[in-house]
């Protein structure tokens, strides 16, 4: 066990997000743990989020507000700030699972050497913080570039990163450069740790979700690029009909 404790860079990118910021900003303040900063890039809003922002008194938060080119551009600016050994992207909404989480995270990282990744499970929430159920993709216990041949496996939220093997995102994809970095991450990881709990609460309403098409034609276009088109043709079948089965079970008389 590592006798160095790891500082976790918590990085969170806003625009007008006066409402689902403070959920977010409640989840990170109630931690057990305290290896934390806590990192805002806002985009300029105009809602009030600014002066929120500088109402607070946290001492681990850093932030500025200033026009980005969209939400990657802005995560971008949050490596560039970040000074932990680990990356932790939580969108505003979004919530850590439990207020021991951190130190859950923190353990994996001193008991299992500092891995270039911590991953673990999601849960997705409404807008009160209600959990709705688990994510309908599940994080293997096993990681790695070719997980991703079946999606987006592990959550965004919940793919902790190593700082120093974590590039930036492509701006070239507006809406899936999520996808292509955490393949990236997993090509420079040497080791992947499973925490086999659910460690972030998903609020299903961020623009992925709201930009569901096109988001997905990204994607596609990032797994030709790892995964070869005519496999990608393939698999993308079989995720058709596990999303027909997974309508069909939703729409259920009989579902509980």
């Amino acid at each position: 066990m590592s006798e160095v404790r790891p500082l976790f860079s918590i990085i969170t990118v806003t625009y007008n997000a006066r409402l689902t910021l403070p959920p977010t900003f409640d989840s990170v303040r109630e931690q057990t743990c305290d290896l934390y900063e806590m990192i805002v890039v806002d985009g300029a809003s105009t809602d009030g989020t600014v002066e929120m922002l500088r109402s607070c008194t946290d001492v681990n938060l850093r932030w500025i507000s200033e026009p980005d080119k969209g939400i990657y551009d802005a995560m971008n600016k949050g490596i560039s700030m970040a000074q932990g050994d680990y990356l932790i992207f939580l969108n505003a909404g979004d919530r850590f699972a439990s207020a021991e989480t951190l130190q859950m995270l923190a353990d994996a990282a001193m008991d299992h050497d500092f891995p270039g990744i911590i991953y673990g499970q999601t849960d997705i929430v409404d807008s009160r913080g209600r959990v709705l159920g688990p994510r309908h993709l599940r994080a293997p216990e096993t990681l790695s570039p070719d997980s991703f041949k079946e999606g987006m496996v592990v959550c965004h939220q919940a793919f902790v990163v190593l700082r120093k093997i974590a590039g930036f995102y492509n701006l070239k994809y507006r809406f899936s450069a999520d996808y292509d970095w955490c393949i990236q991450c997993l090509q420079h990881s040497r080791r992947n740790h499973y925490v086999d709990e659910t460690i972030i609460h998903y609020l299903n309403e961020g623009m992925t979700t709201a930009n569901m098409r096109a988001s997905l034609r990204e994607r596609f276009r990032i797994m030709c690029r790892y995964f070869g088109t005519f496999h990608t043709i393939l698999r993308h079948l079989k995720f058709l009909k596990r999303y027909i089965n997974r309508r069909c079970s939703s729409a259920s008389p009989n579902k509980q």
